[in-house]
């Protein structure tokens, strides 16, 4: 199998990492890294370091380039790239896609397999998601911190499952501990009401996690927001179980209080935020199913503002 990651950062290079190390010198696989920059020139010079609550490794990709238009025929790719970069990075592989081509995208969003396919028009478009805490350490060294490290994917329909079971199997003999599921809607959305109302209130506070669920003001809104979720979700045929907000705030409270959102953190540095596919995608997709969204509302406006 030809497998290429794009977007060799945090989850590109946990998951990356974990496939290059395994397969490294095998005659059967292949996997390639695409990376930009200093970091691909590090991983050039001295392959990815990766440092994980396992223990660390090094992984040699068969090859780490930045353009992948001489690189051939894929037959999976990782898409790990944040969400501004994700039609870029789908124009960037368009070439080397081919009819059977699985694609999977492991960035947080409920609407980023429609997306990709609004610009590839082979391949087949999976959805992903994934439990993780990794970020780039320095030019070729990427930290794993936390989180389970479970990898979720498939396809929208049940029966179209056991043609991916080949997938599900190279990634878990890397290591990787994957699940293929039928209709993942509700494992995909089941992660988006925890991490979109979190992700928007955490970065317009300022605050971590803990300091939002003691505030009565702020839970009552986080919980709001969850409900905005569901109604969406409901709208578009996601199963959730009855309890699912109740349920959600109950894991929230179980993290750490001094937990901090991905987006916040981005916010805190400087970088640029996924705002489109937490307040932007919610916002506009309240407004096609004619649900009213006003928390959703507020904090995009806020975060617009906040990013300048």
């Amino acid at each position: 199998m030809k497998a290429a990651v794009i977007g060799i950062g945090g989850i590109g290079g946990y998951y990356g990492g974990k496939l290059a190390a395994k397969y490294a010198g095998d005659a059967e696989h292949q996997i390639i890294f695409i990376a930009r920059g200093e970091h691909l020139k590090a991983i050039r010079e001295r392959g990815l370091q990766l440092a994980t609550v396992e223990g660390d490794l090094t992984a040699l990709p068969a090859l780490a380039i930045d353009n992948p238009c001489d690189a051939g025929l894929f037959d999976l790719v990782l898409v790990c790239v944040k969400s501004y970069g994700l039609e870029e990075a789908a124009r960037r592989i368009k070439d080397n896609i081919h009819d059977e081509t699985v694609i999977i995208p492991l960035l947080n969003g409920v609407n980023i397999a429609e997306r990709l396919k609004a610009i590839l028009p082979k391949g087949r478009i999976l959805s992903g998601c994934v439990y993780i805490s990794a970020r780039v350490e320095s030019p070729g060294i990427v930290r794993q911190v936390g989180g389970s490290c479970q990898l979720i994917f498939g396809p929208d329909q049940a029966n179209d499952v056991e043609r991916y079971r080949p997938i599900e199997a190279f990634l878990q003999e890397a290591g990787i501990k994957a699940e293929l599921v039928g209709r993942i809607a509700l494992p995909l959305w089941s992660k988006y009401i925890f991490i979109d109302p979190l992700a928007g209130l955490t970065s317009m506070l300022g605050k971590p996690f803990g300091a939002i669920m003691d505030n009565p003001i702020d839970r009552t809104m986080l919980e709001g927001l969850m409900q905005e979720v569901e109604l969406v979700a409901r709208a578009q045929g996601v199963p959730f179980p009855k309890d699912i907000v109740a349920g959600t705030m109950s894991k929230v409270a179980s993290f750490p209080a001094t937990t901090k959102t991905s987006m916040l953190l981005d916010f805190e540095k400087g970088n640029p935020a996924e705002l489109d596919i937490f307040m932007g995608y919610m916002v506009a997709a309240g407004k096609k199913l004619g649900i009213q969204t006003p928390l959703h509302e507020k904090v995009y406006g806020e975060l617009l503002k906040k990013a300048g």
